[in-house]
């Protein structure tokens, strides 16, 4: 005979293999499902809500004035100027077209001052990069007062051009200081108010002074974030210094120097007026007539608005076309980690 025990396992309901396999999957969705609401919910969390639609209105309403004030309405009438020419006893302005670039481009001064401006940018990036990227790979060595010297060397950055432009120019004064000393030695040696090639000296070392400490925090910034262990595997394995500054850093950094090369090359056209007009204001023979010191020599010393606003149009393209020929040439061979 057979035990009733016998009987009542044979009775129950033997679990099938795609019941369990399908409970599984229904599990997993309704998990997904949760943690897809969960993220809803907490992007909801995250959003501003105005009881009132007029209190955004009113919190906007100061950031677009301003944006008009300082940047649309001057760019209109830039634009309106560069197309148009004043005239010789008011009344007016009379429409020329391009006649205003016409006569910018075939003058032999203003394409000086674009070479100028081209030597300008290069020499003030390199430099600054260079310099910068030193003593942030000597900041994150962890040296003897790389403390100190991790604030002291943001705060050149702060300062004004002008005033910057004022210390720079007693500072490399042929008359004074060390230079004087040279002078002596080699009478005529340094002189910027007589020799082109020295005032663009000054102009280069003072602009480029100013922007170390801003590419110093982004290199040292960039430097801390790649894992000290595989700077310490590579030391294990036998390369020097050298070789893993070349082989492991510098690749690591090139998202990084192609953000400051971008940065570091629009502003010296743009940003150098204030430096340029204390220190040499544009000498000697138009050594170092920028292209953004000339704007301003000619339209408010020279009083040619018409031509300074197409000098201004034309700043502008240029800044527009080297960016968009670094992004397009250099930062595709850019590897992001």
């Amino acid at each position: 005979m057979v035990s009733r025990s016998k009987i009542e396992l044979t009775r129950r309901p033997l679990p099938r293999v795609e019941f369990l396999c399908g409970s599984g999957i229904a599990r997993r969705l309704t998990g997904l499902r949760a943690k897809r609401e969960s993220a809803q919910a907490g992007r909801m969390e995250k959003r501003a809500f105005f009881a009132n639609r007029w209190l955004g209105v009113a919190l906007i309403v100061p950031q677009i004035l301003l944006i008009f004030t300082f940047f649309y309405w001057p760019a209109g009438e830039a634009l309106y100027w560069a197309f148009t020419l004043e005239r010789p006893w008011g009344g007016g302005n009379e429409w020329v077209g391009f006649g205003n670039f016409q006569a910018i481009l075939s003058d032999p001064v203003y394409w000086n001052s674009i070479v100028s401006s081209v030597i300008f940018a290069m020499a003030t990036t390199g430099l600054a990069m260079a310099v910068a990227l030193v003593l942030a790979f000597a900041v994150d060595r962890e040296m003897r007062g790389s403390r100190i010297y991790r604030s002291v060397l943001v705060w050149p950055f702060a300062i004004a051009a002008p005033a910057l432009g004022m210390a720079f120019r007693f500072i490399l004064a042929p008359e004074a200081g060390f230079l004087a000393f040279v002078n002596n030695i080699w009478p005529g040696l340094w002189n910027p108010n007589l020799h082109g090639i020295d005032a663009m000296i000054c102009i280069v070392v003072a602009f480029a002074w100013k922007y170390i400490g801003y590419n110093f925090i982004f290199f040292l910034a960039a430097l801390q974030t790649i894992p000290k262990s595989l700077i310490e595997a590579a030391a294990m394995d036998g390369a020097g210094l050298l070789r893993r500054m070349r082989d492991i850093q510098f690749p690591l950094l090139a998202p990084t120097m192609f953000f400051l090369i971008v940065i570091n090359l629009t502003d010296s056209f743009t940003d150098s007026f204030g430096i340029v007009d204390i220190m040499t204001q544009g000498g000697p023979a138009r050594a170092t007539n920028l292209m953004v010191y000339k704007i301003y020599f000619d339209g408010f010393k020279g009083l040619d608005y018409s031509g300074a606003a197409a000098q201004s149009i034309i700043l502008m393209l240029l800044v527009i076309l080297l960016t968009i020929a670094q992004f397009r040439f250099v930062e595709r061979r850019i590897h992001y980690k």
